[in-house]
């Protein structure tokens, strides 16, 4: 009789677990430290956009040896998901036993895509970003907004955040939420321009579009500031971006695949990737009035850095329910 079995984690559950966003930068951290030295396999991420538009859903495999990590996230992003009361990411990651291939978990991915993202911001602007920046420049106040502002928040000395969003109970659940679990002063911004001019840290998190909506304009970003682009460039016009002394993403070849699919057709030319950035082996900020930006696509390699870790101490801790293969 057949005796395998995989642990099944929900959303709940994946929370439950109580893995903190320190926790979280420091293990894909580590992952980009051996992407850098060319120890991970990742294939760029291939999709599907279910009823076209900016929708899609993307499959995205990652084999880290070093954390003893395999498996594959099936993500969607569907942005008209607020208007029916639903998420605009969701989808389920698979953590495979990387010695027999076996599926080990099937958990929900919703929370550890937001995380996760934030903690790859936090990695890039540990490298990027001076390390006095005190003000931070929020445009998008969902999910990625809030996990940005968590990550960002556990490395630097943040004194104030300034949110703006196109929805104003958006702003107010993210000025609530952070200074009750943060504890730092937020300031809701009725232009996008005063979330970007006078702030050492921006991060845009809006939905991604292909057609970006290019509000931030040139002459807006700060001498010395950091810029991370959640949402690709939907926020940013090319002249903007092409201020920057360094532009740096998460992965080069996947830049290259999207720029075949239609994103980022006016950026400029590619500083670094993370990976290089965390292994040392091409610079970082190099002055306090750089302009840097870190455009992190969404790895597998971040997914894939956490999810041993949950799984390892769910079982320890009870959590999830076990089914048969």
């Amino acid at each position: 009789m057949n005796s395998q079995k995989l642990l099944y984690l929900s959303q709940a559950d994946v929370i439950a677990v109580g893995l903190g966003m320190v926790d979280i930068i420091k293990l894909v951290e580590k992952a980009f430290a051996e992407k850098g030295h060319g120890r991970v396999e990742m294939p760029p991420k291939p999709g599907i956009h279910p009823g076209g538009g900016d929708n899609f859903i993307h499959a995205m495999p990652a084999y880290i040896p070093a954390l003893h990590s395999a498996g594959i996230k099936w993500v969607g992003g569907f942005p008209e998901n607020a208007k029916k009361g639903l998420p605009y990411i969701s989808g389920l990651l698979i953590l495979n036993d990387p010695e027999t291939g076996l599926p080990l978990a099937v958990m929900d991915c919703q929370w550890i895509t937001g995380m996760r993202t934030g903690a790859a911001t936090a990695v890039a602007a540990k490298r990027l970003a001076r390390v006095d920046a005190a003000t931070l420049g929020i445009l998008g106040c969902g999910v990625q907004g809030l996990t940005n502002t968590e990550a960002l928040a556990a490395l630097f000395p943040i004194e104030a955040v300034f949110a703006y969003d196109v929805e104003a109970k958006a702003v107010e659940k993210f000025k609530q939420t952070i200074e009750d679990k943060l504890g730092i002063k937020v300031t809701a911004v009725a232009t996008p321009r005063e979330a970007v001019t006078g702030c050492d840290l921006v991060v845009t998190a809006g939905p991604i579009l292909k057609q970006p909506h290019q509000t931030i304009k040139a002459g807006w970003l700060d001498q010395g500031a950091f810029a991370s682009l959640v949402d690709f460039d939907s926020y940013w016009e090319p002249a903007a971006m092409k201020e920057v002394d360094k532009f740096c993403t998460d992965d080069l070849k996947q830049f290259e695949y999207y720029q075949t699919v239609g994103y980022f057709q006016d950026a400029p030319p590619i500083h670094a990737d993370l990976g290089e950035l965390v292994a040392n082996l091409k610079p970082g900020r190099e002055t306090a009035v750089e302009r840097t930006i870190a455009c992190n696509l969404g790895l597998a390699l971040d997914d894939m850095a956490v999810a041993p870790t949950l799984y390892q101490r769910a079982v320890e801790m009870g959590i999830g329910t076990w089914l048969p293969l």
